[in-house]
């Protein structure tokens, strides 16, 4: 993996064509909004059509965009009507994890380039129902895995190609945060939110503040934990950095041993992946994330056989072996932030009609790779992944959480 393909391509944007890019944004939150000024912030856009389950968080995103445009764009509460009434050339799909599929899904179908945020899916085999979707569509899709923008990464793989550390033996993954929470108390929704349909097909728990508005992403029926959520950035980019498929053998242990009654998700846990070229092992803590080492609270560190090399977004440091031996630090801010970075790619790819290179297939096999992750700790055991069949041999019970049962009257994708 060099540079060049690690940052996949730019030179696309010398082939774009002038013109403007029609968006609807399927889940109107704060990422929904991030994605969209990063779309205003690279120009030649208009959002169209706006689509959630919350109307305030459609207001809010509406009068945005009508004091960035002059206009309002189309409100809609359910998503196939927002499809059904065209006039979009793209959507952008920023919704939590238990509803990606679906959209997802009925957008491919209508042929519309998707900017589709990370995980690809909930469950591995709605992932892969998305990836035959778009197989058969032949649809433009960027995953969001900006990382993959990130030239600090980009020339930590480049040193590691090089040979110069030595080969890589093991590599340790972590991103350790304080984790804020609200009220989970359960309690009637405000009068703007449709819980029902934000619930969508994963099991309609009472609403609170904290599952609603905060920390869906730790709760285990939307979010399935840090390390699906926040943790698929590294994991993702490990596997660009040393060119890793997927994981042959999976091992997880961990609990919830400060946020009990909050959080349904483990606030610690360590993940060892059997990778055929060397293991992973990610680790978090969602308490005292950064009273010990915080420079390396966030990031990946590859223990290679002559040095160790850490990277994160913006620095990557060589820590040569011996007792005298100076690390050598490379600072690397980029002009432009990651995300912009990642929709300045996925917009240049729509204007030349080009494939964008963060694709649906290889983001499922490291959103697949993290999913095994909690898998395995549900199970409390090792599995195993036959990533040809794409199972957990010898292991019914782990195998059956492949596929997680929808809420009626909702349909699996995989079926």
């Amino acid at each position: 993996m060099n540079r060049r393909s690690f940052l996949a391509a730019g030179a696309v944007a010398s082939l774009a064509q002038p013109g403007t890019v029609r968006l609807g944004i399927i889940g109107c939150g704060w990422w929904g909004g991030v994605n969209l000024r990063a779309a205003y912030q690279e120009g030649g856009v208009s959002c169209a059509a706006l689509c959630d389950a919350d109307s305030k968080m459609l207001d809010d995103m509406a009068a945005a965009v009508e004091k960035q445009e002059g206009r309002r764009p189309r409100l809609y509460k359910h998503y196939e009507e927002m499809l059904d009434a065209g006039g979009l050339d793209a959507v952008i799909l920023a919704t939590p994890p238990h509803w990606h599929a679906l959209p997802f899904i009925a957008a491919t179908r209508r042929k519309l380039a998707i900017y589709a945020e990370k995980p690809l899916a909930y469950d591995i085999r709605e992932g892969r129902a998305m990836v035959n979707a778009w197989k058969k569509a032949g649809n433009i899709v960027q995953v969001g895995f900006q990382r993959r923008q990130s030239e600090a990464f980009a020339a930590a793989a480049d040193y590691i190609r090089s040979g110069a550390p030595g080969r890589p033996v093991q590599v340790d993954v972590n991103i350790h945060y304080t984790a804020a929470t609200l009220d989970n108390t359960p309690q009637a929704p405000p009068p703007t939110l449709d819980w029902d349909l934000w619930c969508g097909p994963a099991p309609k728990l009472p609403y609170s503040p904290n599952i609603g508005h905060r920390a869906w992403r730790l709760e285990q029926t939307t979010g399935n934990g840090h390390l699906v959520d926040w943790g698929i950035h590294l994991i993702d980019a490990t596997r660009v950095l040393l060119g890793l498929g997927m994981p042959k053998k999976i091992t997880a242990a961990g609990g919830i041993y400060h946020y009990k009654g909050r959080i349904t998700t483990p606030d610690t846990l360590t993940a060892h992946f059997e990778f055929e070229q060397c293991p992973v092992v990610w680790r978090h803590r969602l308490w005292g994330a950064v009273e010990r080492d915080p420079e390396f609270s966030n990031g990946v560190t590859v223990f290679c056989e002559k040095e160790t090399v850490f990277v994160t977004d913006q620095r990557w440091i060589v820590l040569p072996k011996g007792k005298d031996a100076q690390r050598r630090v490379a600072d690397i801010k980029p002009a432009t932030d990651l995300s912009r970075l990642h929709m300045r790619q996925f917009l240049e790819c729509v204007r030349a009609s080009k494939p964008a290179p963060c694709t649906p297939e290889d983001a499922f096999r490291s959103t697949a790779t993290v999913q095994l992750g909690m898998i395995a700790y549900r199970a409390g055991r090792t599995i195993e992944w036959d990533e040809q069949g794409e199972r957990i041999p010898n292991d019914a019970a782990a195998h059956g959480m492949l596929k997680r049962a929808y809420r009626a009257p909702y349909k699996h994708p995989w079926g």
